[in-house]
């Protein structure tokens, strides 16, 4: 494996069963992806982006391949091993925000240390320094509903990056989101890749996200049909 991967995956393939149906998902992907790139993965609706950022995180396993993540192979981890990697090496952002709503900005960041094991101390100090890092440092003890909808995906940003994780999974992270508010969340994104060098990878259908990462890959039919580096990508 080479060390400046991150991520290095060759021959991903995915089917779902569907009663008598089979449904190809992906067939036979290849890609690799460097340590603090930024990439976006793009393609219509059913092309197989989502099931391709699943795959390479280990949320989801797949029928044939390899994945290898900082060098190591999923497939040679338990379901508990993937799961503790998973808590201690990746952050993940979602589209619909997934917070608590009776737990404050805090104490939704914090909970996935204290259920890791972590002090409520040293949790609520990196809770606290992670919301900074999102510029949410005076909106700690708001709850969801009192957020707005950028404020509530910096949270969730927040949550992703409080483990120090190597690398983040964002599956349509704007698409909740007016065009103001997603250029706010995505200066956030490119500022954590180029100042922490932390490795992105988002899932997504809005070209606008796509340009402000260094590199496009471009799905269709469960293939890469194509990639191309993008050569601007300013906050």
């Amino acid at each position: 494996m080479d060390d400046n991967y991150i991520i290095q995956a060759t021959g991903v393939h995915k089917v779902y069963h569907t009663g008598l149906v089979s449904v190809p998902a992906l067939r036979g992907i290849d890609l690799s992806v460097r340590r603090g790139e930024m990439l976006a993965v793009m393609g219509p609706s059913g092309c197989g982006k989502t099931t391709l950022l699943n795959c390479l995180s280990g949320l989801d396993t797949p029928d044939d391949g390899q994945i290898a993540i900082e060098g190591v192979s999923l497939s040679g981890m338990s379901d508990h091993e993937r799961t503790d990697y998973r808590a201690r090496r990746m952050g993940f952002v979602f589209q619909f925000y997934n917070l608590l709503p009776v737990l404050n900005a805090v104490e939704n960041v914090e909970l996935p240390l204290l259920v890791s094991g972590v002090k409520l101390r040293e949790a609520r100090k990196r809770a606290l320094e992670a919301l900074a890092q999102v510029g949410l440092g005076e909106r700690a003890n708001h709850r969801p509903a009192e957020l707005s909808g950028g404020e509530r995906q910096r949270t969730t940003i927040a949550r992703a990056l409080v483990n120090r994780p190597a690398l983040v999974w964002a599956d349509e992270p704007t698409g909740d989101l007016d065009s103001e508010t997603a250029n706010e969340i995505m200066d956030v994104l490119v500022s954590l890749n180029q100042e922490q060098g932390l490795t992105f990878i988002l899932v997504t259908h809005d070209r606008g996200v796509g340009a402000r990462c260094r590199r496009i890959v471009w799905m269709r039919d469960g293939l890469v049909e194509s990639e191309q580096p993008v050569t601007v990508a300013e906050p």
